[in-house]
């Protein structure tokens, strides 16, 4: 169903991989057949469509079941496990989203097109966060220190 646009998508069977088996090495040996037939089935080079597999599963790393219940265990938060899922499945989104971007541009070349829209659309939207983020400081009032 992507066709071309597979390299946007391929980063997101990676992190899917990595979420499931736990592990990015993992994720690779299960998908990395699989992505480098469908870049050659889409007339790209393969090397980078597993290349994007590889970012997509180091992104997975983060909400991996594995990593949450071990790190949960390890700082005294069990039972809190999805509180960090859907914590760090937003560095996963992000993650998975710029190998997209610049694997499809990686792969196409740099030019109008759905890489190039993707990246602007983050970049956009990061300078929107930090620029919220400054004004919602500046309104927080601030409390001094007596000398």
């Amino acid at each position: 169903m992507a066709g071309a646009n597979w390299p946007l998508v391929a980063p997101w069977i990676g992190a899917l991989g990595a979420f499931v088996a736990g592990s990015n090495t993992v994720s690779n040996l299960t998908f990395s057949l699989f992505q480098f037939a469908t870049g050659n089935e889409i007339g790209v080079a393969p090397e980078s469509v597993v290349a994007a597999q590889a970012i997509g599963g180091a992104a997975g790393n983060p909400v991996a079941i594995h990593n949450i219940v071990a790190a949960s265990a390890t700082v005294g938060l069990l039972g809190r496990e999805g509180d960090l899922i859907r914590k760090t499945v937003l560095i996963t989104a992000y993650y998975s989203l710029v190998g997209g971007a610049v694997s499809f541009l990686w792969i196409y070349g740099i030019g109008f097109n759905a890489g190039l829209i993707q990246l602007v659309l983050l970049v956009a939207l990061l300078v929107g966060l930090v620029v919220w983020m400054v004004d919602r400081d500046k309104k927080i009032p601030q409390v001094q220190t007596p000398r």
